[in-house]
């Protein structure tokens, strides 16, 4: 009777300890810039557990250092694209300009951070003390310091700056121009900008490499994406993905080992994906109707991507490179993270 009842006991627990060994779920985190909301989703079922209010136009979304807010880029400037003549818009609301701050726990926005006007992206200081904020319609890089929830210095870019992204060392940080086709580096400990660097037309996104020598940037409008080097300050090389205007490259990504780059291609409905070491092109795969924003699970296997104009998001097995679902949303889905679930 002992040894059949010691003989249960070791079979939970070995049951147990699988459970244990298993990874946590995680949590992916939606901006919805036209319906002005978050959609959270459980990665155990790729289905939608909330819809969380913002403001208006939530874009850019990043994650705290210690996984415990998610900031968000809103901003009351009315949708346009590209050419598009602004007499004939509505008024900008100033009003709802600003970086949304929403506590994981709560499960809710807490408060709104003044960063300027427009802003649209945004990179985190590695002791989450400060934001480096694209200021879209004026020309800068708005800089805020999270503790005083105070503008400390606004540097002058190109016009219609976009992408922020921060160097792995934590000293330099690059914002595109999509107006002046440029990348601007600035120094953090100076807070000035250091160089500028002529990459191509409408440059939305960077990707450092991880010794910080050298930045992959996309150019929307040139069907490329372009590897630099930071320190010369120069183009080491252009990639042509395809034809101009018909492929558009809108976010590059790093894979967790660095050795490939995935890029985004809007209205051209494709992810690229690039050897890091060659720079060459290995593959290419519809993914959604205009896949932009753009990132990966924690064990870098699958790749999520929003796609506007669809109201979905892709899951993407990069195994096999195929879409294993589409997750409906509403309101035009730009910008996307994944957090660990809190215990």
């Amino acid at each position: 009777m002992r040894i059949a009842i010691l003989a249960v006991l070791l079979v939970v627990l070995a049951g147990c300890a699988k459970q244990a060994e298993k990874p946590a779920g995680y949590r992916i985190y939606v901006t919805n810039e036209r319906s002005g909301d978050l959609s959270i989703i459980d990665s155990t079922t790729h289905e939608v557990v909330s819809t969380v209010p913002l403001g208006k136009r939530p874009r850019g979304i990043h994650a705290s250092p210690d996984g415990k807010l998610i900031y968000v880029a809103l901003s009351g400037s009315p949708i346009a694209g590209p050419g598009v003549d602004e007499s004939t818009l509505p008024p900008a609301d100033k009003s709802a300009d600003g970086i949304g701050v929403f506590d994981v726990a709560q499960g809710k926005l807490v408060k709104m951070l003044k960063s300027g006007s427009d802003p649209e992206e945004f990179a985190i200081s590695q002791d989450g003390k400060l934001l480096y904020v694209s200021n879209e319609d004026t020309a800068g890089v708005s800089i805020l310091d999270l503790e005083t929830e105070q503008i400390v210095a606004t540097l002058p870019t190109g016009e219609e700056p976009e992408g922020v992204e921060m160097s792995p060392d934590g000293k330099f940080v690059y914002s595109t121009s999509e107006d002046a086709g440029m990348i601007y580096k600035i120094d953090t400990a100076t807070r000035k900008v250091v160089n500028n660097l002529k990459v191509g037309r409408r440059p939305r996104t960077v990707a450092w490499m991880p010794d910080g020598k050298n930045v992959w940037v996309n150019a929307e409008n040139d069907g490329t994406v372009v590897y630099v080097d930071t320190v010369k300050n120069e183009v080491v090389e252009t990639i042509t993905l395809g034809e101009a205007g018909t492929v558009k490259p809108m976010a590059v990504l790093l894979s967790k080992d660095a050795s490939k780059l995935y890029v985004s291609t809007g209205r051209g409905k494709k992810l690229f994906v690039l050897d890091t070491a060659t720079r060459k092109v290995e593959t290419s795969f519809e993914v959604g109707q205009r896949p932009w924003g753009i990132t990966l699970s924690p064990d870098g296997k699958t790749l999520y991507s929003a796609n506007g104009p669809s109201n979905d998001l892709s899951v993407v097995d990069l195994a096999t490179k195929t879409v294993t679902k589409k997750i409906m949303l509403m309101g035009s889905p730009w910008g996307v993270i994944v957090l660990p679930r809190l215990q």
